[in-house]
């Protein structure tokens, strides 16, 4: 049985940027630079989270047309909607679409499998299901 992964670090710290504290801005172009380089990943799951977080906060920045937290963390209900209009999908679908064409797109699952023995089914099982509890770890953020 895998450890639970888990990235309360990277929310917190999305949270945090939010909510206009600018000192975390450095800590999260850290944390995701370490994230891309799968460095400290403890399982296939933990690099697949880590994979489609860097994949989810890069997608929010192109959906909002901002890489400002604070400003995405202000935008109103009906701002949202526009940005929906103009993406042709809300911003959930979007995110999780996003990392699923990505780990297709770059063979991920494979790559996967063989970095941790397993199979390739295995990893593929997982995709979505990750995709979409990145998703709503990064959606609470912004709430």
């Amino acid at each position: 049985m895998t450890k639970s992964v888990e990235f309360s670090k990277a929310y917190k710290i999305l949270h945090s940027i939010k909510e206009g504290n600018e000192n975390e801005k450095a800590e999260l172009e850290s944390l995701l630079r370490e994230y891309k380089e799968a460095t400290n990943a403890e399982s296939f799951l933990h690099e697949l989270g880590q994979i489609f977080l860097c994949i989810g906060v890069e997608k929010l920045y192109e959906y909002s047309k901002s890489n400002d937290l604070e400003f995405i963390g202000k935008i109103t209900k009906e701002e949202w909607q526009d940005l929906a209009n103009n993406n042709k999908a809300d911003l959930p679908p979007y995110l999780a679409n996003a990392m699923i064409k990505h780990a297709k797109d770059n063979q991920t699952p494979k790559d996967l499998s063989s970095k941790w023995e397993i199979s390739k089914r295995e990893v593929e099982k997982h995709v979505m299901n990750m995709a979409r509890y990145i998703t709503e770890g990064i959606i609470d953020t912004l709430e």
